[in-house]
């Protein structure tokens, strides 16, 4: 229930949820008022919301907070997950109750969404708590990349259901059997929706991290993402971001050679720019090493090739119009 404090004029409170009566009347007092993110609309009687005395109201919006058992419920994930991700650190509950046991906010929901949203798209556990809190990760550009997932994947399902109600009119009529194409298009669209396959992940493997992370941001313009260490200060992980993809960099170490070592590089990593010409003369003035010169792809797309400090094969494309 939403508390209500009310200040006279001497700046004592004069009531409070034990004195005053709530009920329906178009005297609103709006989540304007409210100290919180939680919106609540909550009516004063006519004479306690009124007279010289009454200077200020105020309302503090309280939501009941979740027990594991109920959190786990209302999310279908299984309480030993929400165990497991308070033993790790990935979602501790804000609090526990006097009995000891796990009490879960607006905020550690909030927090369990975006963690199931990068388990979905492929994070480990962890990498997730790294994502979380960089100050550069958006949850509204994540539910957006949420939304847009799951309208292809509702816009796939209709057509598949479409598709399916003509096959299946088809054979109650005794009309026609379901053509060849009919049963391809469904069962591609069955694999569509199937498909356990969400997204991947570049590593890249580097003799020196801190060198070529500072050099991928300086030279090419990736976002920089976290470098991690060991307590004697080894980096043993580094992320750069290109948009919304996350690099991974790798230390070189028994199975793991970096191209300097090698010699040559079996792949390379491709990037969509905005401007591929525009990018090219960024990188060159930075001192990139360009493999090759900016050109037209039959393709579809205008690209170039750099080669970075370590040997690893760099290429930056933009659609041709």
């Amino acid at each position: 229930m939403p508390i209500i404090n009310i200040m006279s004029t001497n700046g004592l409170a004069i009531g409070n949820n034990a004195h005053m009566r709530l009920h329906e009347h178009p005297h609103p007092l709006t989540a304007a008022n409210a100290a919180g993110d939680e919106g609540v609309i909550a009516w004063l009687a006519p004479d306690a919301s009124s007279g010289r005395t009454v200077t200020s109201m105020t309302i503090r919006a309280e939501i009941e907070p979740w027990k594991v058992g109920a959190l786990a419920e209302s999310t279908g994930l299984t309480v030993r997950t929400l165990h497991h991700y308070d033993h790790v650190g990935l979602l501790c509950p804000t609090s526990r109750n006097g009995a000891g046991h796990r009490l879960y906010t607006t905020k550690d929901v909030a927090r369990l969404y975006r963690i199931s949203l990068l388990r979905r798209l492929g994070f480990p556990l962890e990498q997730i708590s790294h994502v979380l809190d960089d100050p550069d990760w958006d949850l509204s550009a994540a539910v957006q990349r949420h939304l847009t997932d799951t309208q292809r994947r509702a816009a796939v399902a209709s057509a598949l259901r479409d598709r399916l109600t003509v096959m299946a009119d088809q054979l109650a009529t005794h009309t026609t059997s379901p053509s060849p194409d009919q049963m391809f298009g469904a069962l591609e669209e069955m694999a569509m929706l199937d498909s356990s396959v969400h997204s991947t992940t570049t590593i890249l493997i580097y003799d020196d991290l801190p060198a070529a992370h500072e050099y991928l941001v300086r030279v090419y313009g990736l976002t920089p993402g976290p470098l991690e260490r060991t307590p004697d200060g080894t980096v043993v992980h580094g992320e750069v971001r290109a948009g919304e993809q996350v690099i991974w960099m790798h230390p070189a170490g028994e199975g793991f050679r970096s191209p300097s070592e090698l010699g040559g590089v079996s792949g390379m990593t491709v990037i969509n720019v905005e401007d591929a010409d525009k990018h090219y003369a960024r990188s060159v003035a930075a001192g990139a090493v360009i493999i090759e010169e900016p050109v037209d792809q039959n393709y579809g797309v205008r690209e170039y090739g750099a080669r970075d400090a370590e040997g690893q094969l760099w290429y930056f494309h933009s659609p041709l119009d």
